[in-house]
Parts: C-alpha cells; sequence; structure tokens
C-alpha cells in the first residue's frame, strides 16, 4: 500500500487507545453550550514543552466554554501510567485522558471507554479514524501520526570524527561500527536503551511480525534469538550503555535520557519527540530511518504509527462536554497550532495543512522526513493484542537477562516466546 504525500498523508497503522474504567471528575451537570458550571479533569502524559501546549489549548477552549472549567493532570510516561492504573481502581478517573494504542484490545473492548458519538471526524482520513475502534466502535480518535527515528546528535558524531551515515543505504553492520567509534572515540555510547518496537522493526526488516493481526504471537524463539545476538554484539563492541543504565533509561524521563544528555550519540524515538529532545539537548538532533540488512530505504521495516489519542472515560459525568473538548482539540486550527507537532502530525486534514505551512525548523524536519516515509512505507503493524503490557514488559526482562550476563541469546529468547504464548493463551 502506498502512502499520499504529506498534506494528505495517510497512516497506514491499526491502531488504538489505552481504555480505562473511570469515574468523572465534575462538580456537578451541565450540557455542552449551556450555562450550568461544569468541571472536567483532562490528563495527558509528555514533556514540559507538550504540557505548555496542552494548558494552552485548555485556556482557549475555556474562555469559549466559560462554564467549563478544567484541571489539567500531566506526568512522564511511567508516572502516567501508574497514577492513571491508582486512580482507575479507586474510582478517581480524570474525564479526558491522553491515550496509546498498547491497550484497544486489552481495555476498550471490556467497554471501559465512553463510545464518541459526537466528535466530528469528517475532515479525518478514515484509516486514521478507524484507529480509535474496537469492534468499530469509535472509543479514540488520533491526534496525529508519527513514525520510529534514529535519533543523532551530530555534535558527538564530529567529535568523533564520524559523518552522519546516508540512512537510506546504511545497514546494521555500518550502525554497530558506528556505534563502536563513536564509544572509542568520545566515551559515548553509540546508541541508547533498545526499546520494544526496535524488535518490531527488526522483524519487519524480515517479512516477519511480532504478533499477527489475530493478536498471536508472529515470530518463533529463533528469530528472537537473532535479535538478541545482535544486541550482544552491540554490547561487546561498546555501541550500549552498561546493563545498570538501561535498566535506568527504562524509566527516565526525556530531559534525563542518554540521548538528552549527550551520553549516547544515537537514540530510537518517535518523529514527534525530535522538537522536545533536541531542546533537551540543546543541539539539533538528526531524525534518521533505522538501518536495514540490506542497505535500502524501503527494506527499513518502518510504518506509521497514530499518535496519542484522545478519549472519554465511561464513568464521566459529563460525557457531552468532554466530547465537546476532544473536539476542539482535534478540529481547531487554533488547538493545532499550539500543539504544532508534537502529537505528530495532526490527524485532521485542515489543522495539518495550516500547520504544515507554519513549521519551521526541527518541526519542518519532521515533516519532510515523514513525507519521504510515506514513499517507503507499505504496511501496517498490526493492532497490539491483549497482553501487550506484559509482553513487553517479558522482553524488557530478557534483555535486561541478556545485558547482564544471566542469560545466553538463545536462552533469553525461548524464555521470552514461553512467556509471551502464555500471555496470550
Amino acid at each position: 500500500m502506498k502512502h499520499t504525500k504529506l498534506v494528505t498523508l495517510t497512516a497506514a497503522a491499526a491502531v488504538g487507545a489505552v481504555t480505562l474504567t473511570a469515574c468523572g471528575g465534575g462538580d456537578g451537570g451541565g450540557d455542552a453550550g449551556g450555562d450550568e458550571e461544569v468541571h472536567l479533569r483532562v490528563a495527558w502524559w509528555g514533556s514540559d514543552h507538550r504540557h505548555a501546549n496542552t494548558q494552552a489549548i485548555i485556556d482557549d477552549f475555556t474562555e469559549e466554554h466559560p462554564h467549563i472549567t478544567i484541571d489539567g493532570e500531566f506526568n512522564d510516561w511511567t508516572g502516567y501510567q501508574d497514577t492513571l492504573a491508582t486512580q482507575v481502581a479507586s474510582g478517581d478517573a480524570p474525564d479526558v485522558v491522553q491515550l496509546d494504542d498498547e491497550f484497544i484490545r486489552e481495555y476498550a473492548d471490556r467497554g471501559a471507554l465512553l463510545e464518541l458519538t459526537d466528535v466530528d471526524t469528517s475532515g479525518i482520513d478514515p484509516t486514521i479514524v478507524e484507529g480509535g475502534q474496537s469492534e468499530g466502535v469509535q472509543y479514540a480518535i488520533p491526534t496525529g501520526v508519527n513514525a520510529l527515528v534514529m535519533m543523532a546528535n551530530p555534535e558527538l558524531f564530529e567529535e568523533a570524527g564520524v559523518e552522519i551515515p546516508d540512512d537510506t543505504t546504511w545497514t546494521w553492520d555500518d550502525f554497530i561500527d558506528i556505534s563502536s567509534t563513536i564509544q572509542e572515540e568520545t566515551g559515548a555510547y553509540g546508541t541508547n536503551n533498545p526499546i520494544a518496537q526496535t524488535l518490531m522493526v527488526w522483524l519487519r526488516q524480515q517479512d516477519k511480525g511480532l504478533f499477527t493481526e489475530e493478536g498471536q504471537l508472529g515470530a518463533e524463539s529463533e528469530d528472537i534469538e537473532e535479535y538478541f545476538t545482535f544486541l550482544e554484539e552491540l554490547i561487546d563492541e561498546g555501541g550500549l550503555p552498561s546493563a545498570s543504565e538501561m535498566a535506568e533509561e527504562e524509566s527516565a524521563v526525556m530531559e534525563d535520557s542518554l540521548i538528552a544528555t549527550h551520553r549516547a550519540a544515537m537514540g530510537m524515538s518517535w518523529t514527534n519527540q525530535l522538537p522536545a529532545l533536541t531542546e533537551a539537548a540543546g543541539v539539533d538532533l538528526i531524525p534518521l530511518r533505522f538501518p536495514s540488512p540490506t542497505g535500502q530505504a524501503e527494506d527499513n521495516g518502518l510504518w506509521f504509527k497514530n499518535t496519542m489519542l484522545l478519549g472519554a472515560t465511561a464513568g464521566t459525568d459529563h460525557p457531552e462536554e468532554a466530547q465537546l473538548f476532544i473536539d476542539h482539540f482535534i478540529n481547531s486550527v487554533d488547538a493545532g497550532m499550539h500543539n504544532m507537532m508534537d502529537r505528530g502530525l495532526p490527524s485532521n486534514d485542515e489543522v495539518r495543512e495550516a500547520v504544515v505551512e507554519e513549521v519551521d525548523g526541527q518541526d519542518l524536519v519532521v515533516a519532510e522526513l515523514v513525507d519521504a516515509l510515506g514513499d517507503e512505507i507499505t504496511s501496517a503493524e498490526p493492532m497490539p493484542p491483549v497482553g501487550f503490557t506484559g509482553i513487553s514488559d517479558e522482553l524488557s526482562l530478557r534483555s535486561q537477562d541478556v545485558f547482564f550476563g544471566r542469560m545466553d541469546a538463545d536462552e533469553a529468547a525461548e524464555s521470552f516466546v514461553d512467556a509471551a504464548n502464555r500471555i496470550l493463551e
């Protein structure tokens, strides 16, 4: 499947939303647009940059709807998950929540999110809209699209005497050589801690997948062993941080990450995070396509992912007002100008066109790269299955076993596959 260009970009990913059982945080009722006082709680995760942008959107919305007041609740990714899980368990979840695609089957299919019947999606490509659906029911709306890339710090490359690679031709062998040279010449690591999606890219490059469309494991232990063996080689060449540093990296906020603090020359991240990472690093990071086994751009294994979605919790006392805010957030050009590309290329066509006309700097770099990737990405990534979080945790644990030398690649791979299949039973 060929994707269209920037302004009419179609996100191919079949993605969805985190789903939550909730009680609204309202202080009274009232119809949307009425005069009765309504109080909403809106929750999201992200960098300080995203917090400021989101608060500006909230301020505009409440100025337009003075009978509605909104309290923002924000955190980093790990803290957001933990806090929200506690709120859900206690029946005190926010009214509107920022969502990710990992948990759609696990939570949305339980009916824990409000069905969104009053949000206008006519200005959004249907394939993007479908990313917030489960069993044909709209539980969330994607705010935008992005892709996984390799961020490069040009200062560390220059210090090491290494040129920024041509990301349309570089291979994994090139990646290992570059990482090793940078570590030897600068003391900085070649790259940061690989994330779960790195394995997904690795498998897609071999025409395989971590999951099937039916929500089953799509990889064999031999496939995972090859990936762990690659990580072992990268460790041996000095391209990866120490095992303890990688364990710490998993819970680090963006501003303290290895790439932001110049302790790693490259970092695996999503395109929408480039401006915030650049601000944290104090240098214009360069987004690169992933290396491939063949050195051909069309074999890079990347895919378009719907970025953060917005949904309303099923127990909200104010479903109309919650949807009114989501509609404003997604479809308002003014809201889009606050967001710009922090949550990816905007999903609404009109908003995206307005934003693209205004972007410069790192946002323009992202827009141009995502545009170029549209000629190379040919398939979607299946929706994560029920149990994805547990499987991701298992992958992290087995990766750490490899990093700490507690398991060989074959042992870790077999253990991971056995655990993943048990979770998916």
